[in-house]
């Protein structure tokens, strides 16, 4: 049935807009409701002392808020979407197993009160349950014939193709190239969902850096999957991928009404229920419009984050082993939480005073913002 103003609806430029609005008002209304419910049942977040400043005024704030985020991607992606479009339809499955995984985690914390939750084990399983089924998706619907090739900075063509990695040719490479491709798949998708739960340790700190990403992923979409706009950067033209704009109009638009709550001082955090999820969609995106390469760039944030409880454990592990005592390369980890103890002062040895966490934030956004425009303009740098 036609209605005045129908025919605007086959824009994606409008179904985005419409997206993002309504994504916006519903976290807003909604959040608020939700988060009186979290009070009422008393699902509360459990602060352990870590000697940081305005640490324990956090303890009993409300979590889970992760499902006010994912009902308002939901809502707008099921409205305005094709929901026959292959991109939207691994987004809306990465958003529900991402986010049930999360939400199992955050309910056997809150509510069988065990602070550990789900064992990192069963997440990792579930995050390469998730790389397989996207994986097989792929190679099913493009065809074992078609090679996977992806978007490369700084190159001439900007494109590579993973079957220049096989040592082999004929079937045997195809398969070779495909299983590379597939453990590709799997590393970016854990890499991000765990790098956005790392991050998630300051009000609105993830909320905001997920944000400016799905900005990125948005444009990179729309790009890719217009045939003129494609041809004019010379990237890979991406027939369908425009869908992925709306589902990122909608999700920076949940993570906009959101941060109304979780900014500082937050009346809510997203738990892994939300955490857990955005990192996923972000990593999943990334491979559907063949940008995954760009990742280490684009969430340069989270990758410096991730790294640096990697290279905490491992130093200190390593000096044990050697010295019989661990040392530590950081005041603390992930990365926030160093120059929220000691402040940035500490790293070019001046006298130590500690960030407020309000600053660390808006400072990562900032950095965040500088690392997305840097991507996008990679694209014309040749």
């Amino acid at each position: 049935m036609d209605f005045p103003g129908s025919g605007l609806m086959q824009y994606i430029s409008v179904r985005a807009v419409c997206a993002s609005l309504l994504s916006i008002i519903l976290s807003l209304i909604f959040g608020k409701k939700i988060i009186r419910m979290l009070q009422r049942r008393q699902i509360g977040e459990e602060i352990r002392d870590l000697g940081l400043e305005g640490q324990l005024q956090k303890k009993g704030t409300p979590t889970m808020g992760g499902i006010i985020i994912l009902m308002s991607i939901l809502i707008p992606v099921l409205l305005f979407c094709n929901l026959t479009n292959f991109y939207v339809i691994l987004l809306i499955i990465t958003t529900l197993w991402l986010g049930g995984l999360g939400f199992a985690d955050d309910y056997i914390k809150v509510y069988r009160k065990d602070k550990n939750g789900l064992s990192e084990k069963k997440k990792l399983i579930g995050q390469i349950l998730l790389g397989i089924i996207v994986g097989g998706a792929v190679l099913f619907h493009s065809g074992i014939h078609v090679m996977p090739d992806t978007t490369i900075p700084f190159v001439k063509s900007h494109e590579f193709n993973y079957s220049s990695l096989s040592p082999f040719s004929g079937t045997l490479g195809e398969i070779f190239t495909w299983a590379v491709y597939i453990i590709m798949i799997i590393l970016v998708i854990t890499a991000c969902s765990n790098a956005s739960n790392l991050t998630d340790g300051m009000d609105g700190l993830t909320t905001g850096i997920s944000a400016i990403v799905g900005t990125a992923l948005g444009v990179l979409a729309y790009l890719s999957g217009n045939i003129n706009d494609a041809g004019y950067l010379n990237i890979m033209y991406i027939p369908g991928s425009g869908e992925v704009t709306i589902v990122f109009a909608a999700f920076v638009g949940a993570l906009i009404g959101f941060l109304w709550y979780n900014s500082y001082p937050a009346q809510v955090f997203m738990g892994d229920t939300g955490s857990l999820a955005l990192g996923g969609i972000i990593g999943v995106a990334a491979i559907l419009i063949k940008k995954e390469l760009l990742i280490p760039i684009l969430c340069g944030v989270f990758f410096v984050e991730s790294l640096s409880v990697i290279i905490q454990r491992g130093y200190f592990r390593y000096t044990k082993k050697k010295y019989g005592e661990g040392r530590r390369v950081f005041k603390m980890t992930p990365l926030h939480h160093h120059f929220q103890k000691e402040g940035i002062d500490a790293i070019i040895k001046r006298p130590a005073r500690a960030i407020p966490e309000a600053k660390i934030v808006v400072r990562f956004w900032i950095v965040s913002i500088l690392l997305a425009v840097i991507t996008i303009i990679t694209l014309k740098i040749r």
